[in-house]
């Protein structure tokens, strides 16, 4: 019985610790509203806004693309982004691996 119970204990004590502990505090990215298809550089004559455009239209998804560091992110808000299609902005959220979870896209400077 009290090995059941230090059991029990440990599990709630770890749990505890673990709801505990701080969140990730959310970033800012900067770079390109871009497609999962072209990514950092666009192939369709037009611009990069209807590039963008199009290629989310034929099935790619919303990403940013940071030319300073070669990176291309997923976003998990794919309506958002339409509205700065092509353009630079600054996305504010959590990352996850390569996706950033966003609270926050503005145009930017």
């Amino acid at each position: 019985m009290k090995k059941l119970i230090s059991v029990c204990f440990t599990f709630l004590l770890a749990g505890g610790i673990a709801l505990a502990l701080p969140k990730s505090a959310p970033k800012t990215f900067v770079g390109n509203i871009s497609d999962s298809m072209c990514g950092l550089k666009h192939m369709m004559a037009g611009g990069d806004k209807a590039c963008t455009l199009e290629c989310v239209k034929g099935g790619s998804k919303f990403v940013l693309a940071d030319p300073a560091t070669g990176k291309v992110y997923e976003l998990t808000d794919q309506k958002k982004p339409a509205e700065f299609a092509g353009q630079k902005v600054k996305v504010t959220g959590s990352l996850k691996g390569n996706v950033i979870t966003e609270t926050t896209i503005e145009a930017a400077k």
